[in-house]
C-alpha cells in the first residue's frame, strides 16, 4: 500500500496540457480516428470523467491540439527578407504536420466547420500577414496572397492528382492504349513525371517538391505584384 500511495502521490496531477499532450501523442499514433476520451483516460491513468473538468467535449479537445502543434511552427526568422520569412515558416509549418500526419485534415476540417480558427491559428496567420505588410504589401495585396496561398499557409495542399498505388485496378478504366490515343497529354505527363519511392505519403510524385515548387512560384509571383504597387 505504502508504495502505490508513493506512486499517486508522484504523478504529476491532471491538467489540460497533459490531457492534449497525450491526444496528440494517440493520434500520432493511431491518426485522429484513434482518438477517444477512453483511450486517453487509460493512458493516463484516469477515468474518463476526469477529463470533462479539463476538456469540455471532443470538439475543444480537438481545437485545444490544433494550437499545441500550430505551437511548434517556428517563429519569424529576424532580419529576413518578407520572401524569406515566409518561406522558412511555412516550411516550418509543413515539418510540423509532417510529424503530426493527423494535422492537415484536422485542420481543414475544423476550418470548414466553424467561422474562426482557433487562436493559436489566428496568431499564426496574423503573424504571416504582418509579415508581407511589413515586407511593403498594401492590404488589398495581402487579401489576395492569403487567397491565393490558401492551405500551403499552413504546410499542406489540395491536390488534383492522387497517388494510385496500391489501389486495385479499376475494372471500368480504358486499356493503356486507348486511354495513350484519347487523352494524349495526361498520359504524357503520367509516363514522364517523376516518382519518389522515399517520399512521405508513400511512392507517387515527390510532394516535397512539388510543394516547394508551388510555393516559390506564388513568392515570385507575389513579389512582382509588390514591385509594380
Amino acid at each position: 500500500m505504502s508504495g502505490q500511495a508513493d506512486t499517486l502521490h508522484r504523478r504529476a496531477p491532471l491538467s489540460r496540457q497533459r490531457i492534449l499532450s497525450a491526444a496528440v501523442a494517440l493520434a500520432d499514433a493511431g491518426g485522429a480516428d484513434a482518438l477517444s476520451m477512453r483511450k486517453i483516460a487509460q493512458g493516463l491513468g484516469v477515468v474518463p470523467m476526469a477529463l470533462y473538468k479539463h476538456v469540455a467535449n471532443k470538439d475543444e479537445l480537438l481545437d485545444g491540439m490544433i494550437d499545441l502543434v500550430v505551437a511548434e511552427i517556428d517563429p519569424p526568422a529576424v532580419g529576413a527578407d518578407w520572401k524569406s520569412a515566409v518561406r522558412l515558416r511555412v516550411l516550418s509549418a509543413r515539418r510540423m504536420l509532417l510529424r503530426h500526419p493527423w494535422a492537415a485534415g484536422v485542420i481543414e476540417a475544423r476550418l470548414k466547420a466553424r467561422t474562426a480558427p482557433t487562436p493559436a491559428v489566428l496568431a499564426y496567420l496574423d503573424s504571416m500577414i504582418g509579415i508581407l505588410r511589413a515586407g511593403g504589401f498594401p492590404v488589398e495585396l495581402v487579401h489576395h496572397a492569403m487567397h491565393v496561398m490558401g492551405s500551403r499557409v499552413l504546410g499542406f495542399s489540395q491536390e488534383l492528382f492522387e497517388d494510385a498505388s496500391g489501389r486495385e485496378p479499376d475494372p471500368d478504366a480504358l486499356p493503356p492504349e486507348e486511354m495513350a490515343a484519347r487523352y494524349p497529354h495526361l498520359t504524357e505527363l503520367a509516363m514522364a513525371v517523376a516518382h519518389d519511392r522515399e517520399s512521405v505519403v508513400g511512392p507517387g510524385c515527390d510532394d516535397q517538391f512539388e510543394f516547394e515548387f508551388a510555393l516559390d512560384l506564388t513568392l515570385d509571383g507575389l513579389e512582382r505584384l509588390r514591385s509594380a504597387s
